[in-house]
């Protein structure tokens, strides 16, 4: 599990985290049943709060990308290729639908933001 935490960025260090962990499940770089650190160790290891590194966890389980067994820790989900996509695309949804209404707000067609985003991908 590979993180970098920004202290400098604009999004919550749980969100940091969230996305890092969430991102190398889908793409498989952390495979079904690998073990994730215990909470402590993850803050320790991130010099971050250990409420933090719970509320990460949290997320990526309501997500059904982990899962917890009592007194043994908290492991990536068992997940085929075709639930993974699923779970990509809903959240990538979900984050151009709270991206969207900035865009619009500026008077971007959906042509405009199209190649806008041609461009920086």
């Amino acid at each position: 599990m590979n993180i970098a935490i920004s202290n400098a960025s604009d999004k919550p260090i749980y969100q940091q985290l969230f996305e890092q962990i969430s991102a190398q499940i889908l793409k498989g770089e952390l495979e079904n049943g690998y073990c994730l650190p215990p909470i402590r160790q993850a803050a320790q290891e991130l010099s971050i709060s250990v409420i933090t590194v719970k509320k990460a966890w949290e997320a990526l389980e309501r997500y059904g990308l982990i899962h917890t067994v009592t007194g043994k820790g908290c492991f990536v989900a068992e997940l085929s290729a075709d639930r993974k996509l699923e779970i990509r695309n809903e959240m990538i949804l979900k984050q151009m639908l709270l991206d969207t209404p900035y865009y619009k707000s500026f008077g971007l067609t959906l042509d405009e933001a199209i190649e806008m985003l041609k461009k920086v991908y």
